[in-house]
């Protein structure tokens, strides 16, 4: 049996690249292709019952790459066989030409670290991830090597050469065996740096359990997914230069569409809120801030104005507009999440802020410029002075505070009122006012819901 293609798992491969040379033309992708629903007909356990899997063109294969990754990471009852097509090596020369206009698409319509960037990468992947998890184990041995051999010409791997994905999390330090800085991948080399080391074991054995074939497709893995960052990077600096061809323009525009659609269907952001009805996004309702949010606004006088904007403030109006549900959420969330664009953050939520921080007594930023800084961080957008969609993810959106650290860090702030009883949470008390300023006709319809974008 020959061995399956180098452009299955790496499409970016000098073969990957020759496929995409042969193809015709741009305009073809739209066309309905005979070859391509044969090989996905007759794909074992493919389902064909469901039109909507079923790719009738290189556009609809592209579109449902990240329709499946979306699908695969969410719906709880997702059937692999709806998307078994793409596990079938046949599929290899569509699947990379799909990949290529797919990444040009995104690249074309998308900015660099959006949402949509960002689902393109972790879809290759998760895409490679599986496709080697149901590879037989020689022929998943032999692609590696085959492919990390082309990817690391040189001997020695220095592990800086990895440097970015250990600074973005994908892999750690840990997870590598190291000698003299270089990493070591090769059994023989293994065998050769560490052998006299183990008196009483074997150390193939050793090398089969701290590095082995795993480590090496976790390696092959992430850097296949850093190429496929580094290619739309590459197309996105063209964009200048180049007119991107009507067809590319096309397909970013339905995958706008499909993704906003798909993902809807997973957003949990519209949380079932207890007591209080759903806890939906919408405009920010002043007249429901509770009175240590309320003295926030009207202007902290010196002593406790870095707390009481850049932790209190920062972290209560984010969430109240965003994301009120948060308490009764068990996922992590990032604000570009919800406000895919940050029109809201940099339109609703920043100027409310700085407003705040305009009313204290001396005016914040006046004298602590860097406290600008401070609240962009809490926002999750590392430390930097202006809110960037690249940046997120250096550090964490931090929570709002509880009432209880409130009465203990920011006490001058807490005057409690009736409504105040029983709420643990200044968010608790926002969306509890909420909805009794709606069940008494205070609230007007406009502040019942907004727009997320």
């Amino acid at each position: 049996m020959n061995m399956v293609s180098v452009s299955y798992l790496n499409p970016l491969s000098e073969e990957g690249r020759n496929i995409v040379r042969g193809l015709g033309g741009l305009d073809e992708i739209f066309d309905h292709n005979d070859d391509l629903m044969d090989i996905v007909i007759h794909t074992n356990r493919q389902t064909i019952s469901n039109q909507e899997v079923v790719p009738e063109t290189l556009v609809d294969l592209a579109v449902n790459r990240i329709k499946w990754y979306i699908e695969r990471k969410n719906n709880k009852e997702f059937n692999p066989n709806d998307y078994a097509y793409f596990f079938n090596e046949r599929i290899t020369e569509y699947d990379t030409i799909a990949f290529h206009i797919l990444a040009q698409a995104i690249a074309n319509k998308f900015r660099p670290g959006s949402r949509e960037v960002k689902l393109f990468i972790e879809s290759q992947g998760l895409m490679i991830e599986d496709r080697l998890t149901k590879l037989p184990f020689n022929e998943k041995k032999e692609v590696v090597d085959e492919i990390l051999s082309e990817l690391l010409i040189q001997d020695g791997i220095e592990w800086s050469f990895l440097k970015d994905l250990v600074a973005t999390k994908k892999l750690s330090l840990t997870d590598l065996v190291l000698q003299n800085g270089e990493i070591v991948l090769d059994r023989e080399e293994f065998v050769y740096s560490f052998g006299d080391k183990f008196a009483d074991r074997v150390p193939e054995r050793i090398y089969d359990i701290l590095i082995g074939d795993n480590l090496r497709a976790l390696i092959l893995t992430k850097l296949l997914m850093q190429n496929a960052e580094n290619y739309i990077k590459s197309i996105q600096d063209q964009l200048a230069l180049v007119e991107m061809h009507p067809a590319i323009v096309e397909l970013g525009e339905r995958l706008d569409k499909v993704i906003d659609e798909t993902l809807s269907k997973y957003s949990t952001f519209y949380a079932s809120g207890g007591a209080y009805g759903n806890m939906e996004i919408g405009k920010l309702v002043r007249e429901a801030f509770p009175p240590c949010i309320a003295n926030t606004v009207a202007g902290v006088s010196s002593g406790g104005r870095n707390d009481a904007i850049v932790l209190l403030l920062t972290s209560f109006v984010s969430y109240a507009r965003l994301y009120p549900g948060i308490f009764g959420s068990d996922r992590t969330v990032k604000v570009s999440d919800i406000d895919t664009n940050l029109n809201i953050t940099l339109n609703e939520i920043l100027p409310l802020i700085y407003e705040a921080a305009d009313n204290c007594t001396p005016p914040l930023f006046e004298d602590q410029p860097q406290e600008k800084i401070n609240i962009i961080s809490k926002l999750g957008f590392g430390m930097h002075e202006e809110v960037n969609l690249e940046n997120e993810g250096e550090t964490k959106w931090y929570t709002p505070m509880s009432c209880e650290k409130i009465k203990m860090h920011l006490p001058q702030l807490c005057k409690e009122n009736k409504d105040c009883a029983k709420i643990n949470n200044p968010l608790s008390y926002y969306s509890r006012k909420k909805w009794l300023l709606s069940k008494s006709g205070e609230l007007r319809p406009s502040d019942k819901s907004g727009d997320s974008d």
